[in-house]
């Protein structure tokens, strides 16, 4: 009887948390999953040709990495597939050694983030700062709108086609912001696209569409080992690629589970995403897949759409699944510009225009602006996330060792009766405020034989500072005047004791 009591609240408990998991909303998560699928397919197929492999490699991709982080991952309602960020990683080893490189590189991707997510990889996302964070999301709506460029204008098709096309967009655009206020029962660039495929069928109009981007595939792939020589050559080939893949995938994945729970107001585990995202590259890669990683457009479409619980992510891998097998033949005749609307819906809806305003009225420092700034700057013009963040996270510590090494604080008063003077010390000793230190001391100015340097208000945190600190008591030396370091807490003494050989006065 007891047992049974003990257990019922945990399969209770389980239960709950499955639904919540899974079954929240399941008609909002398929619907759009179905957008979801919709979308990937023009740019799987896009980021195929980036890469320089046939198309379906990509879609194999998107479908089975969106299946398999669905029930591995870390954050609910995050889409994973394949990117533009990975496929310019890969493009020189396709090039010179072939796409079966690509595919034992992708599963060697995959193990290596599973390995980074068990040394906890996650944590690390707290020394992103706000300020790269929102240059991350700019630049990447400015990079998912420059992506449509070609399709808005026909760079690479019929300008007599320019006029309609332009239209269809605008009808796209009209029906994703209006269809909401009348009705959200169904999500608007679902309709958006439904409505403007039907359009172009009937009426035969003729627009670039997405059977044009790329044939899609009539066959399931099937598992298989990569057909390269199991050697330390292949290592030595693979290894720097995957390796950048590993990271690149792990940042993208990252800020992306970081801007949903954002949004959603929610929590994620980040070494949980790492290792799913690593699981669904290592399948992937046997299934004749390019390596893969979140997609924050795909992402910001399905938040959008009212996607939230693993379910939408899971509809998304099996509706594409669906369409590229199934109705391969109706999905090729959709019209690039139906989905060239949703993208600039989401490139819109993915920047931050808060972030202008501070800018314009001054209020945000102008170390923040040209963080945030030198951020969208260099991602736009590498078209690498991954460049973009790193030098914003450099140039956050940066600017913070530059502000942390100028609040050294130095004050003095003269005991007349002891006839000395005592300078009191505060602030963060280190490599970066050593200068300010030595220099903030008027040595030529005492008039006392005796001086005391008292460090129980300061932090001595390296070498440099107990350096420092020596080159202070030196120069007082040069002038005939004996100091003497007073104050130092255990820590400090004992590195002062260590670099120096000799024992300092400490509490």
């Amino acid at each position: 009887m007891s047992m049974q009591t003990i257990e019922a609240p945990s399969r209770a408990a389980r239960s709950d948390r499955f639904r919540a998991a899974w079954l929240a909303n399941p008609k909002a998560d398929l619907l759009s999953g179905l957008v979801v699928a919709l979308a990937l397919i023009p740019e799987a197929i896009s980021f195929s040709i980036i890469a320089g492999v046939d198309p379906k490699v990509g879609l194999y991709a998107s479908f089975s990495i969106a299946i398999i982080i669905s029930m591995t991952g870390g954050r609910a309602g995050m889409i994973s597939a394949a990117t533009g960020a990975m496929a310019l990683v890969i493009v020189p080893l396709v090039k010179d050694h072939g796409v079966e490189y690509l595919f034992a590189a992708t599963i060697l991707a995959g193990a290596m983030q599973i390995g980074f997510a068990r040394l906890g990889v996650g944590s690390l996302m707290r020394f992103i700062p706000r300020t790269v964070m929102l240059g991350f999301v700019n630049a990447l709506a400015i990079l998912i709108f420059l992506a449509q460029i070609p399709h808005i204008f026909l760079e690479d098709g019929d300008k007599g086609q320019l006029p309609l096309n332009l239209a269809f967009i605008a009808a796209g655009l009209a029906i994703i912001y209006g269809l909401p206020r009348m009705t959200k029962a169904v999500p608007s660039p679902l309709v958006a696209i439904v409505v403007l495929a039907t359009g172009a069928i009937w009426f035969g109009w003729s627009l670039p569409t997405v059977g044009d981007m790329g044939e899609l595939p009539n066959a399931l792939p099937g598992l298989s080992l990569p057909d390269v020589p199991l050697t330390l050559g292949t290592l030595s080939i693979i290894f720097p690629y995957a390796l950048t893949l590993t990271f690149v995938g792990l940042l993208e994945s990252l800020l992306t589970a970081q801007l949903l729970d954002d949004l959603t107001d929610t929590d994620s585990d980040k070494d949980v995403e790492s290792r799913g995202q690593g699981i669904a590259n290592v399948a992937t890669g046997f299934l004749g897949g390019m390596a893969g990683c979140a997609m924050i457009g795909q992402s910001m479409i399905n938040h959008r759409s009212g996607g939230r619980t693993r379910l939408s992510t899971l509809a998304s891998g099996v509706f594409l699944l669906i369409l590229i097998m199934a109705l391969g033949g109706l999905v090729a005749r959709i019209p690039m510009a139906a989905l060239v609307a949703v993208m600039i819906m989401v490139a819109i809806g993915t920047f931050d225009w808060r972030s202008i305003k501070p800018i314009t009225t001054q209020t945000m420092p102008r170390s923040e602006t040209i963080v945030m700034a030198g951020t969208v700057i260099i991602v736009v013009v590498t078209h690498n996330l991954a460049y973009g963040v790193a030098a914003g996270v450099l140039m956050s510590a940066m600017f913070f060792v530059r502000k942390v090494s100028h609040v050294v604080s130095v004050t003095s008063v003269v005991d007349p009766d002891n006839h000395e003077r005592l300078y009191a010390v505060s602030g963060q000793l280190f490599f970066a405020s050593t200068n300010d230190l030595v220099h903030s001391f008027d040595y030529d100015a005492v008039r006392v034989p005796r001086v005391e340097i008292d460090c129980t208000d300061a932090r001595i945190w390296d070498t440099s500072a107990v350096v420092a600190l020596d080159a202070v008591v030196a120069k007082f030396a040069e002038r005939g005047i004996d100091a003497h370091l007073v104050g130092l807490n255990r820590h400090a003494a004992d590195l002062h004791g260590r670099t120096t050989g000799t024992v300092s006065a400490g509490h």
